[in-house]
């Protein structure tokens, strides 16, 4: 298999595969540069690091029963080659498997989502290339938008989420990447709560709440998508 490289691993999660009690494991390597990334210490590929992947499937062995599956997360776990392996070692386990995803290589998530169960897909911005650039620092909405599209004719069970940082999205940014996802077939939409990353000096609570506060946004959302949320 070849090598991962591994920024760290939560044991036990309720809140990363829905309906599931996870491992979350957390991959090297991302390309964009999101200025809420909570996991911006892993974004650069090939750090040290003592995590090992066989000890990690040990440690598996030892949770069939109390743990119905594992999540590939990052970082941006499709950046690595060896994804694909590390997936098919952990369902020889009898795990599901959950995968979360930027849309960044889609030619990538094409030859893993046979083997996923569900894929939590972020979206960023509005689908203007401006809008994805200034949050991404890269060019890549073109992936993003070919990712979607493999999700939603796959059939695979999969959910699309936005993190509300109110330095780059308003509540009518909101409103537009709803129409788009709703017109594009997504059944499954989430808003995720902001919080000041370290660094940010100026965002408030205030800021941070007047997504999940707008009572005409909330109720779009629940009529427009089979299964919306908040999450804070």
């Amino acid at each position: 298999m070849s090598e991962l490289l591994i920024g760290g691993v939560e044991t036990f999660s309720t809140v990363d595969f829905p309906g599931r009690l996870a491992a979350v494991v957390f991959m090297q390597g991302c390309p964009w540069r999101c200025p809420f990334c909570y996991n911006a210490v892993i974004q650069k590929i090939g750090q040290p690091t003592n995590f090992l992947w066989p000890k990690f499937i040990e440690f598996l062995g030892t949770r069939k029963g109390k743990l119905d599956a594992v999540v590939f997360s990052g970082g941006e776990p499709l950046v690595q080659d060896g994804l694909a392996e590390a997936i098919k070692e952990v369902k020889s386990l009898s795990f599901e498997i959950g995968l979360h995803t930027g849309g960044y290589r889609p030619e990538h998530l094409e030859r893993v989502l046979p083997l996923v169960d569900w894929v939590g897909l972020d979206i960023k911005a509005p689908f203007i290339a401006e809008r994805y650039k200034a949050v991404t620092q890269t060019n890549h909405l073109d992936k993003v938008l070919q990712s979607l599209d493999l999700l939603l004719k796959s059939g695979k069970d999969f959910e699309c989420r936005t993190t509300c940082d109110p330095r780059l999205l308003s509540v009518e940014d909101i409103y537009v990447m709803a129409d788009a996802l709703k017109a594009k077939g997504v059944k499954k939409y989430f808003l995720q709560q902001y919080r000041p990353v370290e660094g940010d000096k100026v965002t408030t609570e205030a800021d941070c709440e007047k997504f999940f506060k707008d009572k005409d946004l909330l109720e779009k959302l629940k009529a427009d998508f089979e299964e919306f949320d908040t999450r804070r």
